[in-house]
């Protein structure tokens, strides 16, 4: 199996990625390291530093840079028992530091092979909206996409009928029309030209029609996890959009 040097050939970088970024390799290798339904931390984040010849004596990192490397998949350990992907494993084996994975663990594992991985690890935490990252991160992490999607989607929506004044019931499509109309919109940029005003009303209506109304009215089933990032990366920007109306 592959180490997370392969992933991240430059030590420096992967000591700069957020922890909950490594979750999904970390619960990977801690599956591979699995003997008779258990699994520890230690053996865990062993493996995923040196694979399986971890007697071999051979290295990848600098003794510093291992330290360093240690302490994040300590923390993204950490991650993984507050979201209970594993649990302590009954009688004296759980007091001992050994772990078993829960149901919801079992099923993220099984999902996440390293192809996915590879497209999860590098989708950038920094592109997602400070008021959603962190919420919608773990949901991507999870495989919770459509989750992702509404979650991001309903923040465009809550933070235009915020910055517009609007009330609870001013919802979806009608509510981007009306807070950006070309015209009369709270939200409307009239230092751009009348057909670019138009224009993203056009945007904000239709993102919202096509990506949070499905989710709010039935189960769509992403499976795309690129897919999914993208939408995510343009609700993303609309937020971005609210907040430079808002500061204006």
């Amino acid at each position: 199996m592959e180490t997370l040097s392969t992933f991240y050939p430059d030590a420096d970088a992967l000591i700069a990625t957020p922890a909950e970024e490594l979750v999904p390799m970390l619960l990977n290798y801690a599956r591979s390291t699995r003997q008779n339904g258990l699994v520890t931390r230690d053996f865990a984040i062993q493996f995923a530093i040196d694979g399986p010849s971890v007697h071999s004596g051979r290295t990848t990192y600098t003794h510093a840079q291992r330290q360093k490397i240690e302490a994040l998949l300590n923390e993204a350990w950490a991650i993984i028992e507050a979201e209970r992907l594993v649990v302590p494993a009954p009688g004296m084996n759980g007091a001992n530091g050994f772990r078993v994975f829960t149901e919801r663990g079992e099923g993220i594992s099984n999902d996440l092979d390293f192809q996915r991985l590879r497209e999860a690890s590098a989708f950038p935490k920094s592109l997602i909206h400070p008021s959603i990252a962190d919420k919608v991160w773990r949901a991507l992490m999870r495989g919770d996409l459509d989750d992702a999607v509404l979650t991001s989607f309903r923040a465009v929506e809550e933070a235009v009928r915020s910055a517009g004044g609007y009330t609870a019931d001013d919802v979806g499509t009608a509510l981007m029309r009306k807070a950006f109309d070309k015209n009369s919109g709270p939200l409307t940029d009239k230092s751009l030209p009348e057909a670019e005003r138009e224009a993203r009303a056009h945007l904000f209506a239709g993102a919202i029609g096509s990506y949070k109304n499905p989710h709010s009215h039935r189960t769509v089933n992403l499976r795309d996890v690129r897919d999914a990032q993208e939408q995510v990366v343009l609700a993303s920007h609309l937020l971005r959009i609210v907040d430079a109306r808002r500061a204006s």
